[in-house]
């Protein structure tokens, strides 16, 4: 029976490939000719049968139960995040989620600029679920040096020579962007193949991590965030999905009171409220 490549039989494959035997007390007399986990290892920890797995992985079944992918899940020693992206998956391969429709209606496009432009103490900005940003507020543009802008995709923007150069946790940043990417699009989008192409060509560490299939969203956080002007200081991050179908995404920086961060966010907006016009885009 022809198979077909799918969402869910790549991502299995990928993951199966990542648990070592040892890591889940398999222990072999014999070498083996594949690395990580083979089918069959997977489908008795799963408790399902081996022909039921190769079809997954094969494509020749696209709509497992909750109960399957929550036994794989645990078979494949993978998180709730990574669950909840099989899920997705699923949903996408049967046609029931898509997201290759960037149309946003220019009110409610305008309304979330407004929402942020009101935020004058807190950067935020807004992208999408291929992380090109799409609204940016005053303070986020001022805190980055008007580095980001509508437009940026970060990803391309962290997996490049200067994304390199200014980012001192440039492996973590990186890791996380790939996850955060792969958990929050569409592996069908047009768009997203576009910028997975571009960095596969160019950068042989995004390969390396797009190979893994590792998707998980960042929520929130402490980071260490070059405050324009003002030196490099802790902020939390806080990310928030914003309803609808095209799984746009809302990051905030803010700081607690006392704090260096705190202290940098304030004087960053004095200098955006009282000369506005002052900052220019740095390319």
């Amino acid at each position: 029976m022809p198979t077909a490549i799918t969402p869910l039989g790549e991502y299995l494959r990928a993951r199966r490939a990542l648990v070592q035997p040892q890591d889940v007390g398999i222990v072999s007399s014999t070498p083996r000719r594949v690395v990580g986990l083979r089918r069959d290892e997977v489908a008795r920890r799963a408790g399902i049968s081996q022909e039921y797995y190769l079809r997954l992985e094969q494509g020749r079944d696209r709509q497992p139960s909750d109960q399957v992918l929550h036994a794989l899940g645990r078979a494949l020693r993978l998180d709730q995040d990574a669950v909840d992206h099989m899920d997705r998956l699923v949903r996408i391969q049967t046609g029931e989620a898509r997201s290759d429709d960037h149309t946003t209606p220019a009110r409610v496009m305008n309304t979330l600029s407004g929402l942020l432009d009101q935020w004058t103490g807190t950067p935020a900005y807004i992208m999408d679920g291929n992380q090109d940003v799409l609204v940016v507020n005053p303070l986020a543009r001022a805190m980055t040096g008007g580095g980001l802008t509508p437009g940026v995709n970060l990803p391309l923007a962290v997996f490049s020579p200067f994304g390199r150069a200014v980012m001192e946790d440039w492996p973590d940043a990186a890791a996380r962007t790939a996850a955060t990417l792969r958990y929050g699009s569409d592996p069908r989008d047009r768009r997203l193949q576009e910028i997975i192409g571009t960095l596969s060509v160019r950068d042989p560490d995004f390969r390396r991590l797009w190979a893994r299939h590792d998707a998980r969203p960042y929520l929130n956080g402490s980071i260490d965030q070059d405050v324009h002007g003002h030196g490099r200081v802790t902020l939390t991050c806080q990310t928030l999905e914003v309803p609808g179908p095209q799984r746009y995404v809302l990051t905030a920086f803010h700081a607690a009171d006392g704090t260096d961060g705190a202290r940098a966010l304030a004087a960053l907006r004095d200098e955006v409220t009282t000369a506005p016009g002052r900052r220019t885009v740095e390319v």
